[in-house]
């Protein structure tokens, strides 16, 4: 989203090298504003911080001053959460607490509200790009206590179907090793790397997880509150998703719809507004956010990368502006697009689960496998193939397991389809059109 390429252009597949340095000194959204004269400016978790945006969250490229993170962001995986039974501090998925009381006498994202507020009371009339991200419903779930009390678990039910589709391949499994780690779930003795969470656990994650989305939404309508909207461009999104018991699972670290499907609202003065609950349906990616916030704040337009060559350009995209589908605010525009489809990766060290090398986050030495996605209107495809991480070479000759959805029947992505005999033409449309993109 912020560079406007694909994983395999800026050759990002961990934390732990700067893709200015390894892949090229492409130019950021944030970047693009800041080069047109808008004041920019980076609150929380924007960039990811460390090793990939070279431990100053890209700063001065992108921003006009230096990040904001709070700083009570380094208690966020601590031991901060209280034990009811025993009363001692534990590192909890589940952790409900009373800011007050936690370090700092805050949580982070009511920190990263507070300066952005703050940010927003300086800018007067001149342009600025403000991005504001929020931890939260990320892992784990420490929520004030008021917010958990909005959502009584008796509302909540476990999925009919919340084990692994048929003919799952094993590659395409996510471990949820994060979740592992925490200490009450491994008081659960949940067997690694297929074992079930018992059901009443399940319905407090659910629990949890919605009053972590009602947490952050409260305070995105504080931060609303200090925006002018007759003159300000509004984007939410996400960077993932998150499964909560889909196909057995606990985690983000997969491919399907649930894992990297995310919100994606635009407000803007010169969108055409018929009702305040207007939805275009088509697929579309988090890369078309880069060219549509650019047409829509009137800056030159920017160029589209080259398809073989995508690396070549030091200021382009991969992705393509949204700006008519927004105008016409119907998912009935065509225009010259042809097909709408998003395509997503994800990478594994092996074909089976493994702890080391964790095959739900791999480090680049590690990766040998790489799972390419495509989402269409109807069908997702997924194929799982062999991947050098030293040449970034893709070999479609060797396949460790493909997957395939049909969303008019199994919305859910609990039938993997790959084996059906009147689909093998569907299939094989589907896996060429996937080895075009990625040969």
């Amino acid at each position: 989203m912020l560079t406007g390429r694909r994983p395999d252009t800026v050759r990002l597949y961990d934390f732990y090298s700067y893709w200015r340095h390894t892949s090229g000194n492409y130019t950021t959204l944030p970047q693009y504003f800041k080069q047109h004269g808008y004041r920019t400016h980076s609150v929380g978790k924007v960039f990811h911080p460390g090793a990939s945006s070279n431990f100053t969250d890209d700063f001065p490229l992108s921003w006009s001053e230096p990040a904001f993170h709070p700083t009570t962001d380094e208690y966020s995986n601590s031991p901060v959460c209280i034990d009811l039974e025993n009363g001692e501090l534990k590192r909890n998925l589940l952790c409900p607490v009373l800011p007050a009381l936690q370090p700092g006498h805050t949580l982070p994202d009511m920190e990263s509200t507070e300066e952005a507020k703050r940010f927003l009371r300086t800018v007067g009339t001149e342009p600025y790009f403000l991005a504001v991200g929020y931890r939260k419903p990320h892992i784990p779930f420490r929520i004030p206590m008021k917010n958990l009390a909005q959502h009584s678990i008796s509302k909540f039910a476990t999925l009919d179907l919340d084990y692994p589709p048929y003919g799952l391949p094993t590659v395409a499994w996510s471990s949820f090793l994060d979740v592992r780690n925490r200490d009450d779930f491994q008081q659960l003795n949940v067997s690694f790397p297929f074992g079930r969470v018992p059901d009443e656990f399940k319905l407090r994650i659910r629990q949890h997880y919605y009053a972590a989305v009602t947490y952050v939404d409260e305070l995105i309508g504080q931060l609303l509150k200090e925006v002018d909207q007759s003159r300000t461009i509004i984007a939410l999104t996400s960077d993932h998703g998150w499964a909560l018991g889909e196909h057995g699972e606990w985690a983000k670290y997969s491919n399907y719809d649930v894992a990297v499907r995310v919100p994606l609202v635009v407000s803007a003065p010169a969108l055409p507004v018929r009702n305040d609950h207007q939805k275009i349906e088509n697929v579309v990616e988090l890369l078309d956010l880069f060219s549509t916030l650019v047409d829509l704040a009137g800056l030159p337009p920017v160029q589209t990368c080259n398809v073989k060559r995508p690396h070549k350009d030091t200021t382009c995209t991969e992705g393509k502006s949204l700006l008519p589908l927004l105008l016409s605010n119907s998912s009935e525009y065509g225009g010259d697009r042809g097909e709408w489809i998003a395509y997503s990766q994800y990478p594994r060290p092996g074909p089976y689960p493994t702890i080391f090398p964790n095959s739900d986050e791999p480090k680049l030495k590690h990766i040998q496998i790489m799972g390419y996605s495509m989402r269409t209107e109807r069908f997702r495809y997924t194929a799982w193939i062999r991947f050098d991480p030293v040449n970034f070479e893709r070999d479609w000759s060797i396949i460790y397991g493909e997957e395939l959805y049909d969303h008019s029947i199994d919305p859910q992505e609990n039938m993997n389809l790959i084996d059906r005999a009147p689909l093998v033409a569907i299939r094989d449309a589907l896996r060429a059109k996937l080895q075009e993109k990625f040969p």
